[in-house]
């Protein structure tokens, strides 16, 4: 693909990857193009791409004001939408002093739960209108996904305002029963913490946080819970008892105390998420845990119990909660993933095989 100029080749790498529905596209200096596709990286046996493509793309997708950015922090995430492939995460970082792409294929529609796979307390989830639900697990585990599911869910049943503050936006939701104000950070607002103490003066019932970074966010994401808003946020933990652990662990003292308080008296769900790739390897099956806070886990948090979180989860299936192993073991008996991937993805591979094993 020499022939084509950079932009020309950028645009015909992305339809290729909608094409082949790609989750995230991969442009470095050289090599060729590479896609995620069901989890799996494949490099395309396309031309390398060189330092100069990659100097010129970079000039291409990004503004002026971005570029600069980009020179003087040495990293950039931006939203991008091309006409016929949607919109795209794109991700820039510098190897050897050359600005690389990591691009997230963003969904070009929110499907439903039953093709998700989302677990039925999302139905639950819907009808609350207030608490703190939060959406955990690793990059690239759907996290995203179901957040704007949620979204989606509350914005066709219930007439709301809903504010949504992302980096970048994924997905744009359209009104329809409800108002959705959708703010992206370093477009619409400096950071998250800044934003969110702003919103909580725009009349939301929903605010929804595309991630939970810092200190200030959950402080000020737990205080918007303590006043009656519904907040759906997502967090980089591995399970939901990890989830309580994070938050409670990034405070001291009487700032400790008090989000304590504010979590044992507010939390409403924890849905941990990984994506494991089915039997024949042409897409990704989710799985996940469950918390929900019933009156006995908010004590437990309120008593800083934590270890009796995760045997509340094992044997409360008949209250929707679920383990990570439960989850795997369901997919795995139903011939959607295999025993190694199962084993793979489990916090407990001993246990998973036991259970397997009866």
């Amino acid at each position: 693909m020499n022939s084509y100029s950079p932009k020309q080749r950028f645009e015909a790498t992305l339809r290729v990857a909608r094409e082949h529905n790609a989750s995230d596209v991969h442009i470095m200096a050289g090599i060729p193009p590479a896609y995620r596709v069901s989890g799996e990286l494949i490099v395309s046996n396309w031309d390398p791409i060189s330092r100069e493509e990659l100097g010129e793309l970079a000039d291409f997708i990004l503004t002026p004001a971005q570029r600069e950015r980009l020179e003087a922090q040495r990293e950039l995430c931006v939203s991008y939408y091309q006409k016929d492939v949607g919109r795209l995460r794109i991700t820039f970082y510098h190897r050897l002093d050359v600005p690389e792409l990591a691009i997230r294929m963003c969904n070009l529609e929110v499907k439903p739960a039953d093709e998700l796979m989302l677990p039925q307390v999302v139905n639950d989830i819907v009808n609350l209108t207030a608490g703190l639900v939060i959406v955990t697990g690793p990059t690239g585990s759907g996290k995203t996904t179901t957040l704007n599911y949620l979204v989606d869910a509350i914005n066709a049943t219930r007439r709301c305002k809903i504010i949504t503050i992302e980096d970048p936006v994924e997905y744009e939701h359209r009104h329809r029963k409800s108002l959705v104000i959708q703010i992206e950070v370093t477009t619409d607002t400096l950071s998250f913490p800044s934003c969110l103490r702003n919103v909580l003066r725009l009349d939301p019932n929903v605010i929804c946080i595309g991630e939970m970074r810092d200190i200030e966010t959950m402080e000020t994401a737990l205080a918007a819970a303590d006043t009656g808003h519904l907040v759906l946020a997502t967090l980089h933990t591995p399970n939901a008892v990890g989830t309580v652990e994070r938050i409670m662990g990034c405070f001291e003292g009487g700032r400790q105390a008090q989000v304590i308080l504010q979590l044992s008296s507010n939390l409403q769900v924890v849905i941990a998420q990984r994506l494991v790739s089915n039997v024949d390897r042409t897409g990704r099956v989710l799985a996940c845990e469950v918390l929900i806070a019933t009156g006995a886990v908010r004590n437990m948090i309120r008593e800083r119990n934590l270890h009796l979180i995760q045997n509340t989860i094992a044997t409360s299936r008949n209250l929707g909660m679920q383990t990570m192993e439960e989850s795997l073991a369901a997919l795995y008996r139903r011939g959607l993933i295999t025993y190694n991937d199962a084993l793979n993805h489990a916090n407990d591979p001993a246990h998973l095989q036991r259970m397997l094993a009866d």
